[in-house]
């Protein structure tokens, strides 16, 4: 059974439209045009252009593609925003907000033209947001799922609690675990494909693939394809093998 995946995208449409470009590819060559490309979450926050990837993947669900698109941890804090400017996630440190420098959600205010928020009342930052963002792309952001069940593949943004089993698990762990599920070297009965923890190039573990190669920070959005357990880097040469 094959899907393809792209890694956490963090507002960079050119990095996204180039990985989406290198699985229209490998769809051409192996004949596959029905295969989802799913796409792991963190489409937001730190580069540039959170806007501009939030109605492209709109856009393309809209025409028919087969684009599955999850929640990363940094869409749940913009979603948390717009309910509630005053929303602390709990997964959070104390003192550390959606708008703070390291989070990165002045960024994704500033693609949707709301200015210097950081410098102005926090009421006065939350009604320019609700004038900017579209009631249909908040509900869009509001109805990712958290996962994607494909065969023996479990797409997920940040990893699942080991031991526990889906039905039971929960969506601050779905979009934030990371030492519990990273460390935890059992099969989970279906190879978990993730993002969220930010590595020098996608890697696959035997139980887990993670597809976060560090687009926020400098690095590529990585594209994979999966064939049940086994999986693939795309690359402009093709496929190359991830062991």
């Amino acid at each position: 059974m094959r899907a393809y995946a792209i890694g956490d995208i963090h507002g960079h449409l050119d990095l996204l439209q180039a990985a989406q470009a290198l699985v229209a590819e490998d769809r051409a060559r192996v004949g596959d045009t029905e295969a989802p490309l799913v796409h792991i979450g963190d489409l937001i926050d730190r580069g540039p252009r959170s806007r501009q990837v939030v109605e492209h993947l709109m856009a393309g669900q809209a025409r028919g593609e087969h684009w599955v698109v999850l929640k990363g941890n940094h869409d749940r804090m913009f979603e948390r925003f717009l309910e509630d400017p005053y929303a602390h996630d709990p997964m959070l440190r104390s003192g550390i907000e959606w708008m703070h420098p390291r989070v990165g959600g002045v960024t994704t205010l500033a693609s949707w033209g709301v200015r210097n928020p950081e410098e102005r009342p926090l009421p006065e930052v939350h009604a320019d947001t609700l004038a900017a963002v579209a009631p249909e792309v908040r509900a869009w952001i509001a109805a990712r799922p958290t996962y994607f069940l494909h065969g023996e593949q479990l797409f997920v943004h940040a990893g699942i609690r080991p031991g526990v089993a889906l039905a039971d698990q929960v969506e601050d762990d779905l979009l934030w675990i990371r030492a519990e599920f990273l460390d935890d070297p059992r099969d989970h009965g279906v190879l978990v494909v993730h993002g969220h923890t930010a590595i020098d190039k996608v890697t696959h573990y035997g139980n887990r693939l993670n597809m976060d190669s560090s687009a926020a920070y400098g690095g590529p959005v990585s594209a994979a394809v999966i064939e049940g357990r086994k999986a693939w880097l795309l690359t402009p040469a093709g496929r190359v093998p991830l062991v």
